[in-house]
């Protein structure tokens, strides 16, 4: 099979598909991979370890996309890149559907076979691609808030850790999942006084059983999030509905109440976001103010740290890749069911109902699909 990795178009985007490794595994099994020029140079990947490792480099996006059966990326193609996809291409990356609309009719138009990565699931019914992502930008997003605190940068002027004497930062965290508790883990490892929010309960156990009293753990409900957003420094949004809009957890009622100069950090945004207040930002741009709240809503986080985030997105997608390019995405799809619940869009037909739901529009499952 011919692979195809182009270089990221979006906003300060610096990860890629493959990495030289990848590419190497793959070229010893008889398929050819070919990159855009400049894919991964930004974050230490240079044209010559790819081209030793067996790729052929071209000059354009374009060239990838014409040359190319199956197109692996990071992020959700831009408009110009779906104007390029055809009906017998594969196209491999995260899509983020639920929320924009116009996406999910231009991969419809393209005809293309389009597996998003926040789908694929495990055998546990965990979200492998989906994780290394999650992990880095719960990290990232204690960084965003502490940052973001600090007077200079438009915050309140609090120190996340506190000193003798003075109290640490409040933390807020709505979400226990793979964000969640990454969050949990810095805020903690810097000393803030934490909360978090969830309705699984052997979740919240789990974390009592690490924590113990460094931490709160509280049962979602809408008064006591209100009780607790109210009185937060920082509020980190961590809410996943796999492949669905994220639900609006905090409205606009409850950031009129908090403090000016407190941040909120949505890492749901590519979901459409978990506050009523959110919309997409970049890294050139990455805050704005509603009612003294500053809102940090950067749509692709772990783009900052371009080079950790490649390996570890590549470490997950790697193997999927692998069994794509050897069976072809039909045989691939039918042998392995969890690679199949990443199915979104295939020549022309909406598969997945999370988006179908959000969007209002038809769907055909991915099982009935293939079957015909």
């Amino acid at each position: 099979m011919i692979i195809g990795v182009p270089q990221e178009v979006k906003n300060n985007e610096f990860r890629v598909g493959l990495t030289p490794g990848n590419v190497s595994g793959l070229c010893k099994q008889g398929h050819s991979v070919l990159l855009q020029r400049g894919a991964g140079t930004q974050i230490g990947l240079t044209d010559e370890s790819y081209r030793i490792a067996g790729a052929t480099l071209v000059n354009s996006a374009a060239e990838v996309y014409s040359k190319s059966e199956m197109i692996v990326k990071v992020k959700e193609p831009q408009a110009q890149e779906c104007a390029m996809l055809r009906e017998d291409q594969i196209l491999f990356t995260y899509l983020h559907l639920a929320p924009d609309p116009k996406q999910t009719q231009a991969l419809i138009d393209s005809g293309a076979t389009c597996i998003a990565y926040e789908t694929v699931t495990s055998r546990c019914g965990a979200l492998p691609l989906l994780a290394p992502m999650s992990e880095v930008a719960g990290r990232m997003s204690i960084q965003a808030a502490a940052s973001h605190l600090e007077k200079t940068h438009g915050g309140l002027g609090v120190l996340m850790a506190g000193v003798p004497g003075v109290a640490p930062a409040k933390i807020v965290i709505l979400g226990a999942g793979v964000v969640g508790r990454n969050a949990l883990q810095m805020a903690v490892g810097l000393g803030a006084n934490v909360s978090i929010f969830d309705r699984d309960l052997e979740r919240l156990r789990q974390i009592d059983i690490l924590f113990g009293n460094r931490v709160r753990t509280l049962y979602s409900d809408s008064l006591l999030v209100a009780q607790e957003v109210h009185e937060a420094d920082a509020v980190i949004g961590a809410v996943l509905l796999p492949g669905a809009a994220a639900p609006k957890l905090v409205n606009r009622e409850m950031i009129r109440k908090m403090k000016a100069g407190a941040v909120v950090v949505d890492v749901a945004i590519d979901q459409g976001g978990c506050f009523e207040t959110s919309k997409p930002t970049t890294h050139a741009d990455p805050t704005y103010e509603i009612d003294g709240v500053i809102h940090y809503c950067v749509a692709n986080m772990p783009g900052a740290v371009a080079r950790t985030s490649t390996f570890a997105l590549t470490n997950a997608t790697y193997p999927f890749v692998e069994a794509l390019a050897k069976r072809g995405v039909i045989e691939a799809l039918k042998q392995d069911q969890y690679l199949r619940n990443g199915l979104s869009v295939h020549r022309g037909v909406l598969t997945s109902e999370p988006v179908a739901m959000a969007q209002k529009l038809d769907f055909v499952s991915a099982e009935e699909l293939l079957a015909a």
